[in-house]
């Protein structure tokens, strides 16, 4: 990967604030345009496949043309679903999607971990899977684009345009923190985005296969890791 300028350590809160003042009044396009300009090419989407949220984002990044890295966190325990909107979406924009898979197979997890580790810790399961993928991801870049927005959940509520990112040490951009649910899906259909067709099938919200179920649209993560105290992944942890 080229290597560009290192601009970790010249965002102070002050500037931070600045700019999410300068964008919130704007839309989410002039952000991105303004990220790709300033951080090509240590810029990266990531793109779960299984929200809407990173589809418009992926949508948006295609039409205007930005130079901005889609990686795509693969579990190796995703629905059929997810894999196949991922391979129709590289088809439909020609945009080469990074997929980045963790350490170790599902086999070698096993032999390590026990057998269906998810069943007995989620966390740890979400950690060697997800959350380490996305930390050697991200040390190759000095900004992330994340599809988060305030109403999905009480956890993401008071999330900025743009924040610092402690654990990865970069500026962390929501393009879509102000969006509403209702906005998002207008988007979707006005420019004819494909998404996960899970969404229409009682899943709201949607990880590993293992660890999701049907839930309901006023409780979006209920169904995700039932019968735990969990409702993250941890791929969102400041």
């Amino acid at each position: 990967m080229e290597t560009g300028v290192d601009r970790r350590s010249v965002w102070p809160p002050e500037e931070l604030q600045r700019l999410n003042e300068q964008f919130k009044t704007q839309p989410p396009e002039a952000l991105l345009a303004w990220a790709a300009h300033t951080f090509r090419p240590r810029i990266a989407l990531t793109c779960s496949f299984s929200g809407p949220s990173g589809m418009v984002l992926l949508d948006m990044i295609a039409r205007f043309n930005l130079d901005i890295t889609v990686v795509f966190l693969d579990t190796d325990l995703l629905f059929s679903e997810t894999y196949e909107l991922a391979a129709a979406a590289e088809r439909r924009y020609g945009i080469p999607i990074q997929r980045r898979r963790p350490a170790l197979s599902l086999e070698e997890q096993d032999r390590q971990e026990g057998p269906q580790l998810y069943a007995r810790d989620p966390d740890r399961c979400c950690q060697l899977r997800k959350v380490a993928p996305l930390a050697e991801t991200l040390r190759h870049y000095d900004a992330w684009i994340s599809g988060l927005r305030r109403d999905q959940s009480a956890t993401r509520a008071t999330i900025d345009l743009l924040e610092w990112n402690t654990r990865h040490h970069l500026v962390k951009i929501n393009p879509l923190a102000f969006w509403t649910d209702r906005q998002t899906w207008a988007y979707i259909h006005h420019h004819q985005v494909p998404y996960n067709p899970l969404l229409d099938r009682g899943y709201p919200s949607i990880g590993c296969t293992p660890c999701t179920r049907p839930a309901t649209v006023s409780d979006p993560r209920a169904g995700r890791w039932v019968g735990f105290a969990k409702t993250e992944c941890g791929l969102h942890t400041a």
